[in-house]
């Protein structure tokens, strides 16, 4: 059985199972209370509650950021609500209380400081209207919990459950709570008080009248008389109150206490209720409520307890009536022995501190006690008297017990030292039985323990960092913020001063100051009190421009020169407050994590005054989180509410959308004659969440409308220009259709407020519902006019294999009678399926057992679920998957695990099987088709339509050769399909064709699910990749490659391990835009992807320039001569249909309609070339299908002839041995001038010969492996007519790049920069992308990418040195303090545009090695070059299996290992783990790291240690990389 530690466990449990929404009150997100870890974990995993059937909502809210306003609409739409939180948060909250008083809320209170607490922010709320119930113990903490929850739904009102976690921090573990108690105690088998206000246009702000209300019919008993409660004492369920004595079932802890159910008075007679009579509730009710609460669990437990606890004799004459921490002084009293000085002495505590129960005082003390010490645990005392103790003498000395009450005196208990309690219970009695005691004696330490508190410095997150920091960038020294943390304000709290409206009013009293020293200025340059004439001119100059942010900045400097010069008295009083010279950017900033904008009350005032002040307001709320919808503090209305004022600027910006639009925005928002507000997007959970996960949840909130991208610019009239622009380009269209909608809804509110919550919470959801309705109406409609027993085939595919499966197993269900209806799973209203007569269904499995995408929130409909009736359908499941994929014994429950579960779980509903689950294998000689071969007969037996004859001959299936030869030469029905603005996509088989025109359809995967949750399609994007020979580009063309990608792309380029630019997030409206802005530079996409040669890469030489002109000229003549012929490129992207040209040039040379090499059906797979210059195999020369290694003359400095390797290939299917990557295989030496012929022979063989009917085989190198090396060069030499000669000999010495300034032979400059994975783009941190643009300019030779996706500024002249070095340095281009891992470092894009991603690789490997740079640090290995690669997917685009440390993307967070990669790029590295997670790839690593660095021999790389020492095993050759792998794959089960 699981025990509970701690009270903040216990209370948290009973908050999760009792609530529909918990409020986690948190110092920060990423800083967990005694509560919050508990309920993350709950939440996470997922665990039931009990007042509704999906678990509760858990909304973490820091402390300073009114948190209680969010309680405001679950209470209003009659969820249950908890609050867990510190006693911090109730002062600031007391606006709230007296209104959240009304409502059944619970919170529960943490007292703080944890080690000495303060209950004056107890007794500073006791008149809220609340119910206060305390807990000393462990065991108590849980009972008043769930006495508290049930409490709140009885009587419709607040209660706060305080305690002192460090009073029961020794107390013994606890079991866990009965739930079948819970349920009992909280009646939740009743009907319940709570409901939905009526009324919902209200704010927590203002009252609306609302008062927790009785029926008397309802009530538990008739109203008793005060005798008859008194008389009622002596039957309750009571137990002795001898000092020390415990009970059965009393509780667990410090306190000896035995307590029992209350009898109160009440100043009503016995009455009997006759009818029903709705009234507000009563302190009496609150008494009854609790009487029936306690005995429930008394009943259950043995454990009692009442209104006010007494433990001690019952002869005591002296007692301690503490409000505070007891745990000391039970202990203490309870160790007495009868002849102790404290023998007669008793302790009293409250459990019900409010509404106060006087006479239950009186009631609950012998009558020998004649002395009461009251010990008040209150720091900030207000009054003379302290509350409680006024409450104690109101009780005890009026009314009948006034007679002869006990003598009352007050103390104020302070922090006490274990060891001196007992000193300190002898000063307090002693006070107490002097004949004078002293009225309020301080007790204790009033400070508290040193360090004791756990006080939380406000902080802003590094997240938010990025703001700040653009705003330095573009300000610099002009920057003010007013109420940034580090700001000295004396006798100011740093949460005040940190406040907007606090910043606001110092900004006013900024710009008087400033105003006053103009007037001064002014008046100065009027005078002759200077020394010489100079300083009035430039005075005079200065004041007439003061305003003018642009000329008074430029002008300050001189100014001050001058006035420094002149030495005058005037003079030096004006330099006194020469920082007022220059006109500053002032700005406010609005944070939740630490500048907290309560009400909105800086915006108001801001725009209200009108004055010249900027405000930046961050809203870091999660868009998908529930508080989110909350309207009460959805910061996107500020901007709307800011527009409606007239007189201000107003932007919203997201800088993991777009930073150049926040640029934009900060500069417009500054150069605003007025008020300007800017809010900005930065979602995140915790403080500490990764840029990605911020990206990631900025790219939902903008892509789906939630956050609008726009400006509004009120002075744009006077221009003649539109006051807003609209940013969200890629949503233009779908956002104004969004704004009419919101506007729409609004209206409907407004009219209907009582289904505001329900309008604007479900609107996605019933989108998707009526599509899905619509659908299956629509199937039901069609099938109505057939004959035959209906069959309705489910599908989940991620890749199209079960999808196509499910298509073509419906056209067979037709051919055989049946009424056969396919859809995804995701697509089909789950409802129906209970009607079905017949279900098939089909999935495949994705990631560690996963379902598919599509059919992922059918399945949890399905698990989640209790009341699916499937008794009456009969049906069959098959799966697809890979038994060998998860290698590993105790991951092979992932095998097929979909279509397992969801044939178990069709079972336990009821369901009727039609065949047993199938199970397609790829390990089976024809893969999937093997298993499925054998299951569908039985499924056409089951069904009874197996001996159907006449079955027409199914046309075999389209593949790419058949859309190729269909395409009349590449054309498809692409020019109709970029026409079609119905949807963002083209056709699967335009798909195939665009690639060849260099584009790839792409969507958004970071959008997918929350797109299809909200009825929309894909967010459908292209990418595109130029056709850059060799790598070279001219600045024009870069700065035109700049411009397409901000114009028509993501703002960013991406340099590609093909040595070419590649723009992504290219719209469709757009891409024929895009496609003429590359031939407007000169430049081409023709055949940079598909079934042709491609892109040719090679090597950068910077030093060596002359030899690069030659060796670039030779791969020029390759391309040139490779290129294919058809026009259709040019028709369809760059002819004006309008005109009646009938040819296009492309750079400026004519084509013609033909392909002489490629023919009607192109090559059967891609093909490419590269050049490497040795000693630099920095192309990678071994990895593709011709490698071409340039061979000097023999003077050393012209190129003569080539070594020609075949057969080099990267790309592999997981777990499938008949693919694998091959180094390429030598041929021999041919000539310079005459290899771009041998080029066009090898690749005629490659297009006669290889595999056009298995494109997993269809790569040059299975088809030399299936000829053979020697076959293959005799058939290249027969086409040639000419013999290969031998290879000449050659030697390589790496293959990264050579990063920083180097020489050429004509003393022209080079500089390699670092560019991680070849993203170039703005960040905070980073503004690369403008800084090469702004070189662009001035640069006078050109730009090499490399094959390592690096950028080689190339041809700088001596000259320009010194410029051209201060660019690269004010742009931090020049930075290459990296780690040698870091530099040796290439990724693949993956996630989130490509479609074949498994896995994140360029947003991940970054990461990844910033979390081995400090082993490599400790270990001296920081400088060391250690080639590592990451993909995303095994097709290996980043060329991983040449790497000597490598990972391939398997699932989402999970990668193959592989190791043992040769430095040159000569030896495919070997698989070592497979599977693994980050936590085990730091695991291995770090150690392996060690040994290399303590047992590498001299010179030794990385990739040949681990082959020495046994780690791994080398790759001869590319058949032998599936053999004697590090991590045999185990057999399936």
């Amino acid at each position: 059985m699981a025990y509970i530690q701690t009270a903040g466990e216990a209370v948290a449990r009973i908050a999760y199972i009792s609530s529909h929404v918990v409020l986690s009150i948190q110092p920060a997100l990423a800083i967990d209370t005694a509560f919050s870890k508990h309920l993350h974990h709950y939440s996470t995993s997922r665990s039931p509650g009990l007042v509704a059937n999906d678990p509760p909502q858990i909304l973490p809210l820091r402390h300073n950021v009114d948190p209680l306003l969010s309680a405001f609409q679950p209470l209003r739409s009659g969820k249950l609500v908890s609050v867990t939180t510190s006693s911090a948060v109730l002062l600031p909250s007391i606006p709230h209380l007296y209104k959240l008083a009304q409502f059944p809320i619970v919170l529960h209170v943490s007292l703080h400081p944890s080690s000495s607490p303060d209950y004056s922010e107890i007794t500073a709320i006791r008149q809220s209207g609340f119910i206060f119930l305390q807990s000393e113990t462990l065991q108590e903490s849980q009972d008043l919990a769930l006495s508290a929850h049930a409490l709140a739904i009885k009587s419709g009102k607040g209660v706060i459950h305080f305690f002192d976690p460090e009073n029961s921090r020794h107390d013994a573990p606890i079991e866990c709570e009965d739930r079948d108690l819970v349920s009992n105690v909280l009646e939740l088998d009743s009907p319940r008080i709570v409901r939905p206000a009526k009324d919902e246009n209200t704010s927590l702000y203002v009252d609306d009248g609302r008062r927790a209300t009785i029926s008397d019919e309802n009530s538990l008993a008739p109203r008793s008389s005060q005798s008859e409660r008194e008389n009622a004492k002596d039957t309750s369920p009571q137990t002795g109150t001898d000092k020390g004595s415990t009970g059965g079932g009393s509780s667990v802890g410090s306190s000896v206490r035995e307590s029992s159910a209350d009898s109160r008075p009440t100043i009503s007679s016995a009455t009997s209720v006759e009818s029903t009579v709705v009234r507000p509730v009563t302190s009496d009710d609150v008494y009854d409520f609790l009487d029936t609460i306690w005995t429930k669990i008394h009943q259950a437990t043995g454990r009692s307890y009442r209104t006010f606890e007494y433990t001690g004799p019952e002869n005591a004459e002296s007692a301690l009536f503490i409000f505070g921490s007891t745990g000391l002084f039970v202990d203490e009293l309870g160790a007495n022995k009868s002849s102790d000085e404290f023998a007669k002495c008793g302790l009293v505590t409250a459990r019900l501190y409010r509404p106060w129960n006087g006479p239950q005082l009186a009631a609950s003390l012998p009558p020998s006690v004649r002395r009461i010490a009251v010990l008040e645990q209150i720091r900030r005392k207000t009054t003379k008297w302290g509350p409680v103790l006024l409450d104690v003498l109101t009780s005890l000395r009026t009314g009948p017990s006034a007679n002869g009450s006990p003598l009352i005196v007050g103390h104020q208990l302070g922090y006490i030292e274990p060891a001196t309690v007992r000193q300190a219970l002898r000063g307090i009695f002693q006070n107490l039985a002097s004949p004078t005691p002293i009225q309020n004696l301080e007790v204790g330490s009033k400070g508290g323990p040193p360090q004791s508190s756990n006080h939380y410095d406000l902080a802003q997150p590094k997240v938010e960092s990025a703001y700040m920091k653009i705003l330095d960038q573009v300000f610099g020294e002009r920057l003010y913020l007013a109420n940034r943390l580090d700001a000295a304000n004396a006798g100011i709290s740093a949460t005040v001063a940190a406040s907007p409206e606090y910043g606001f009013g110092s900004l006013l009293a900024r710009s008087e100051h400033r105003t006053r020293f103009i007037n001064e200025v002014k008046t100065a340059a009027a005078t002759h009190d200077f020394a010489t004439d100079v300083p009035q001119s430039w005075l005079s100059k200065w004041a007439l421009n003061a305003e003018d942010s642009k000329i008074v900045n430029a002008v300050a400097p001189d100014v001050i020169a001058r006035l420094s010069n002149d030495g005058s008295r005037l003079s030096s009083t004006l330099l006194q407050s020469k920082s007022l010279f220059f006109k500053e950017s002032q700005w406010l900033i609005g944070s939740d994590a630490w500048a907290y904008d309560l009400g909105n009350s800086g915006v108001h005032h801001v725009l209200a005054s009108g004055a010249n002040v900027n405000m930046l307001i961050i809203d870091s709320q999660p868009w998908s989180e529930p508080a989110a919808a909350d309207a009460v503090r959805r910061k996107k209305d500020i901007g709307l509410y800011a527009m409606n004022f007239g007189n201000a600027y107003v932007a919203s910006v997201a800088v993991y959308s777009s930073y150049t639009q926040v640029l934009e925005a900060m500069i417009e928002a500054d150069g605003f004659d007025g008020p300007s507000v800017v809010v900005a997007y930065l979602p995140y959970n915790r403080e500490d969440d990764s840029p990605l996960t911020v990206l990631q949840e900025t790219k939902k909130a903008v892509d789906l409308g939630y956050w609008p991208l726009y400006r509004w610019n009120p002075s744009n009239e006077e221009n003649g220009e539109p006051n807003f622009s609209l940013d969200s380009e890629r949503i233009k269209q779908e956002l104004e259709e969004f704004l009419k909608r919101e506007n729409h809804l609004t209206q409907l509110m407004n009219r209907h407020p009582q289904f505001a919550a329900n309008l604007s919470e479900s609107y996605g959801t019933e989108v998707r519902a009526l599509q899905k309705r619509k659908a299956k109406d629509a199937y039901d409609a069609m099938l109505e006019s057939l004959y035959g027993a209906p069959m309705t085939i489910l599908f989940a595919s991620d890749n199209g294999n079960a999808e196509s499966l499910a298509k073509r197993l419906g056209n067979r269900g037709k051919a055989r009678g049946l009424k056969t209806m396919v859809m995804a799973m995701d697509d089909y209203p789950l409802e129906d399926l209970s009607t079905e007569e017949n279900v098939i269904l089909i999935t495949s499995t994705a990631g560690q057992g996963e379902f598919p995408q599509n059919g992922r929130a059918f399945w949890d409909a399905v698990k989640d679920t209790t009341e699916l009736d499937l008794s009456q359908i009969r049906y069959a499941v098959f799966a697809l998957g890979d038994s060998h994929y998860w290698p590993r014994k105790e991951d092979k429950h992932y095998y097929n695990k979909p279509g397992k579960d969801l044939d178990a779980r069709m079972a336990f509903f009821g369901g009727q099987k039609l065949a047993d689950v199938g199970l397609g294998d790829d390990q089976d000689p024809d893969s999937y088709q093997t298993g499925y071969g054998e299951w569908e007969p039985k499924l056409w037996q089951a069904l009874g339509v197996d001996n159907v004859e006449g079955l027409p001959e199914e046309p075999p299936p389209i593949t790419n050769e058949d859309i190729k030869i269909q395409s009349n030469f590449l054309r498809g029905t692409i020019a109709e399909g970029l026409e079609d603005t119905s949807t963002g996509a083209i056709s699967a088989s335009d798909q195939q064709l665009t690639k060849f025109h260099g584009t790839y359809m792409q969507d958004d995967r970071d959008l997918r699910d929350e797109r299809k949750a909200q009825g929309l399609e894909p967010a459908y994007a292209f990418m595109i990749r130029c056709r850059l020979n060799g790598g070279v580009a001219t600045p024009a063309q870069w700065l035109q490659m700049d411009s397409i990608s901000s114009s028509y792309g993501n703002e960013t380029m991406k340099l590609t391990t093909r040595q070419t630019f590649q723009f992504h997030g290219v719209v469709k409206s757009k891409l024929k835009s895009a496609m003429r802005g590359i031939n407007k530079a000169l430049m081409t996409t023709i055949a940079a992807c598909g079934d042709v040669n491609r892109n040719i890469m090679v090597s950068p030489l910077p030093t060596r320039s002359a030899f690069h002109r030659d060796v670039h000229r030779i791969s020029a003549r390759i391309s040139d001569h490779l290129l294919p012929s058809t026009t259709a490129y040019h028709e369809i992207w760059l002819k004006d249909n309008d005109s009646d040209e009938k040819q296009t040039k492309v750079a400026g040379d004519a084509v013609v309609d033909q392909e002489p090499l490629y023919g009607p059906t192109y090559l059967p797979r891609k093909f490419k070339i590269t050049i490497a210059v040795p000693p630099h195999n920095d192309t990678d020369v071994y990895a593709h299908d011709i490698g071409l290694i340039a061979i000097k003359d023999t003077e050393g400095s012209r190129l003569e002839g080539f070594n020609v390797l075949v057969g080099g290939g990267m790309g592999v299917t997981h777990n499938n041995k008949k693919t694998y990557p091959r180094t390429g295989s030598m041929l021999g030496y041919y000539p310079a001038s005459q290899v771009h012929l041998a080029c066009e022979k090898i690749m005629l063989v490659q297009r006669d010969h290889g595999d056009r009917t298995n494109r997993k085989h269809a790569r040059l190198k299975y088809t030399i492996d299936d000829m053979g090396v020697d076959v293959f060069r005799s058939k290249v030499e027969e086409l040639l007519e000419a013999k290969f000669e031998s290879a000449r000999p050659f030697e390589f010495q790496s293959n990264i790049d050579t990063f920083g300034w180097q020489k050429d032979e004509f003393g022209m400059n080079h500089f390699l920069m670092f560019i991680e994975n070849g993203r170039v783009e703005d960040t905070v941190e980073f503004p690369m992308k403008t800084g090469l643009h702004e070189i662009a300019k001035v640069h006078k030779g050109d730009f090499r990418l490399t094959p390592n996706q690096h950028l080689c500024l190339s041809g700088v002249p001596d000259s320009d040195l010194e410029m051209m070095q201060g660019m690269l340095k004010r742009y931090k281009l020049d930075n290459l303090h990296f780690s040698g891992m870091r530099l040796s470092s290439s990724a693949c894009v993956a996630f989130p545009t490509c479609g074949l991603a498994m896995a994140e690789s360029e947003r991940y490997l970054p990461e990844l090695i910033s979390k081995l740079e400090g082993c490599l640090e400790e270990n001296g290995l920081k400088q060391d070059s250690i080639v590592m690669r990451m993909t995303g997917c095994p097709n290996g685009c980043a060329r991983p299996w040449l790497a000597e440390v490598a990972f391939v993307g398997k699932a989402y967070g999970a990668y193959n290992m592989y190791l043992g990669g040769g430095y040159h790029g000569q030896r495919l590295n070997k698989l070592y783990r497979s599977s693994i997670m980050e936590e085990e790839i730091l695991g291995i690593m770090k150690p392996l790291l060690k040994r290399y660095s303590l047992e590498r021999e001299a010179g030794e790389r990385f990739g040949d240690f681990v082959i020495r020492i046994g780690i791994i095993k080398p790759t001869k050759e590319g058949k032998r990389f599936h053999e004697d792998v590090a991590e045999e794959e185990s057999d399936p089960e």
